[in-house]
């Protein structure tokens, strides 16, 4: 498959159709795209935690969402209205007190749907702490 858009390009296409994305500051960025996946970055930070000292769920959320969008942007281009029609998480463990990673690809990827997976570990350890599947529904070419 051919990248339609790099890491560069999706990280500033975000940026303009979606600036409230860093209000309080940046903490999430592609690292990488290639075929079919995507890979990104949530900076640790106390405002992503939840009592207990944890990272909270939606901002795993957050990033598995962004993760898959990024992968799909990078195949098909700059589509604003490609929307997230279902996901879901299966939390594993809790996440160490550091950035997290989030890997993500992309298991069919058709003219109107979109499905894949999307991997996080806290960044430097090989243990999974969340594990998601999320749909994306494209619209029809105009």
């Amino acid at each position: 498959m051919t990248i339609r858009m790099t890491a560069s390009e999706i990280e500033a296409y975000l940026d303009e159709v979606f600036p409230q994305l860093h209000h309080g500051g940046r903490t999430y960025f592609i690292e990488e795209v290639g075929p079919m996946t995507a890979r990104m970055r949530c900076d640790y930070h106390e405002k992503h935690l939840r009592p207990g000292g944890t990272i909270s769920g939606p901002t795993m959320m957050a990033l598995a969402d962004l993760a898959l969008y990024a992968a799909i942007l990078a195949q098909i281009g700059p589509v604003a209205l490609a929307v997230t029609t279902n996901l879901s998480f299966n939390f594993l463990r809790k996440p160490g007190q550091a950035a997290l990673i989030g890997e993500a690809k992309l298991l069919k990827l058709g003219k109107r749907l979109a499905v894949g997976e999307v991997r996080l570990f806290s960044q430097g350890e090989s243990e999974m702490v969340c594990h998601a599947t999320g749909t994306y529904s494209i619209p029809a070419e105009r």
